[in-house]
């Protein structure tokens, strides 16, 4: 979720626990939590949660390239049993859509980018 009244909208359908604290995290990986409820601002950096599950769904996107790939680097970890799916609920005719394009532009601008400084620096090297 990116907002408070997503995360309700959220909890009056489904059972779920915020990932907030070490016990939350713990308790996830150990397969106490079905359903986890992460915001990416506070779980795009330094969580390890791939034990726990291999599924994540984005309730609404956030335009921040670097929020959206830390946050589904959480499950693309090393110890990772399972395939990792990434679900996008998008709803045709609204920002959804722009969002989601605005997305891959940035990534496959700062994939040129790395490509461009790495064939850079190995003409250095020679």
């Amino acid at each position: 979720y990116w907002f408070k009244h997503e995360a309700e909208r959220i909890r009056e359908r489904l059972k779920v626990r915020e990932i907030q604290t070490s016990r939350d995290i713990a308790d996830w990986n150990a397969g106490k939590i079905p359903v986890a409820l992460i915001h990416p601002a506070s779980a795009g950096h330094g969580l390890n949660l791939q034990e726990g599950g291999s599924i994540l769904i984005w309730f609404s996107l956030t335009w921040s390239l670097e929020l959206y790939q830390q946050t589904n680097a959480r499950l693309y970890r090393q110890g990772q049993k399972d395939t990792v799916s990434i679900i996008h609920i998008t709803t045709e005719g609204t920002i959804d859509g722009d969002v989601m394009k605005a997305l891959e532009r940035k990534d496959k601008t700062q994939t040129a980018l790395i490509e461009a400084v790495k064939a850079n620096l190995g003409g250095e090297q020679k």
